[in-house]
């Protein structure tokens, strides 16, 4: 079993570590030239942004030859998903991608905009329970698309729509980096889109945010020092990496 996944702070890694598959770093495969994959199942895992899929793994989907008879998609999930699920397996069908289970997992949501992640963390989620109920359908390939309601599906096809509007939205314009920036280069690394450079010959140089941000806020929630801040944010001192993903393991998913 061969499993795709995108990662910014560890919730979908630690899912997708769970199958016991074969991990394929999204951002690593759009890097290569290798874009045709064959196995008895196939598993897509990413978070949900904007009540829908990342740009990044949009683009997977749109580039990637996928070949299996069970193909299957976990969208990790903080608070709310609307049609999320639903609006993948239609995106996925469009661009020749037959998904037969889709399903969502709440985990802790680090929007850092709107949510406080210590309050995040405080919530029981049975993210064990649920996940466990995942792992049996996969093993049992069982097919579901798990499309939500009609209401569901206007909200996410309308914030699609706001995206559209408002590019800015989500843009690097947004971080702000201060003098406790240590110019260790962590940002550089787990950043999935090579969007940041840092010039480290130079002292006191910060980093440098290009025009392909992700908004995955990796760089900010992964800073040692807590160096980057959003211009809005619901708590400036609350990060969050899943526990049990190590720092390394997702720098060696997205440098």
């Amino acid at each position: 079993m061969k499993i795709f996944y995108f990662t910014g702070t560890g919730n979908s890694l630690y899912v997708a570590k769970r199958f016991e598959g074969e991990l394929y770093s999204i951002p690593k495969v759009l890097r290569s030239n290798e874009l045709r994959y064959k196995d008895e199942k196939i598993g897509i895992i990413f978070p949900c942004y904007g009540l829908a899929a990342p740009k990044i793994v949009r683009e997977f989907v749109e580039k990637v030859t996928l070949e299996s008879p069970y193909i299957f998609a976990i969208l990790t999930y903080g608070n709310m998903i609307s049609n999320g699920v639903g609006w993948f397996a239609n995106y996925a069908k469009k661009h020749g991608i037959s998904i037969n289970y889709a399903n969502s997992l709440l985990m802790v949501d680090n929007y850092l905009p709107i949510f406080d992640v210590e309050e995040q963390k405080k919530k029981q989620k049975n993210i064990e329970e649920n996940l466990s109920v995942l792992l049996k359908d996969i093993s049992e390939s069982k097919e579901y698309i798990n499309k939500g309601s009609v209401l569901d599906a206007i909200l996410t096809s309308g914030f699609q729509q706001v995206t559209k509007i408002l590019p800015e939205y989500n843009s690097p314009k947004k971080f702000s980096i201060n003098d406790d920036c240590s110019n260790c280069g962590t940002c550089v690394r787990v950043c999935p889109r090579d969007n940041i450079s840092l010039d480290k010959e130079q002292v006191n140089s910060k980093p440098i945010h290009g025009d392909t941000c992700e908004f995955c806020l990796s760089c900010i929630n992964l800073c040692p020092k807590k160096a980057i801040k959003l211009k809005s944010e619901k708590n400036p001192d609350s990060r969050f990496k899943n526990e049990h993903v190590t720092l390394k393991e997702i720098i060696e998913s997205n440098s």
